[in-house]
C-alpha cells in the first residue's frame, strides 16, 4: 500500500501543508503552479482592487482553463498515437505481404531457372541426337 507523504509549501506567501500519495517534489510543483498563476493574475489591472472572493473565482477559472486546454491536448496526442498506430499496423501488414511476394517471385523465379536448365539440356540431349543420326 502507498504511503501517505505530507510536504511544507508557501503558496502566496503563506506556509501550507499539503498531504497525499505524492512526492514532496510533486506538491512543490504544484505550489510553483499556483505561485505562477498568483503572479500573473497579479499583474492584471485592477486585480488588486478585487474582493477575495472574486480573486479565488479569477484563480479557479484560470486553472479550469489550464486543465481543458491540457486535457484537450493529451486527446489530441493521444489521437496522434491511435492514428500512428494505426499506421504501423498497416505499414507491417504491407511489409508481411511484400514479403510474401518477394518469396513467390524468388520461388518462380527458381522455378523458371530450373525450367531452363532442363530445357537446356534436353537441347543439347537432342542436338547430340541430331549429330549422331547425320553421321
Amino acid at each position: 500500500m502507498a504511503v501517505k507523504n505530507t510536504a511544507q509549501v508557501i503558496i502566496g506567501g503563506k506556509i501550507i501543508t499539503l498531504g497525499g500519495y505524492e512526492s514532496s517534489e510533486y506538491f512543490q510543483q504544484v505550489a510553483n503552479y499556483m505561485n505562477r498563476k498568483l503572479s500573473e493574475l497579479s499583474e492584471m489591472p485592477g486585480y488588486s482592487r478585487q474582493p477575495m472572493e472574486t480573486k479565488h473565482t479569477l484563480l479557479s477559472l484560470n486553472i479550469t482553463d489550464d486543465y481543458f486546454k491540457a486535457r484537450k491536448q493529451v486527446e489530441t496526442y493521444e489521437q496522434d498515437l491511435q492514428q500512428k498506430d494505426q499506421e504501423m499496423y498497416d505499414l507491417k501488414h504491407e511489409l508481411i505481404s511484400l514479403k510474401i511476394q518477394m518469396e513467390e517471385a524468388r520461388k518462380t523465379e527458381q522455378d523458371a531457372i530450373d525450367q531452363k536448365n532442363r530445357l537446356e539440356g534436353k537441347v543439347k540431349e537432342l542436338e547430340k541426337e541430331l549429330d549422331e543420326m547425320l553421321k
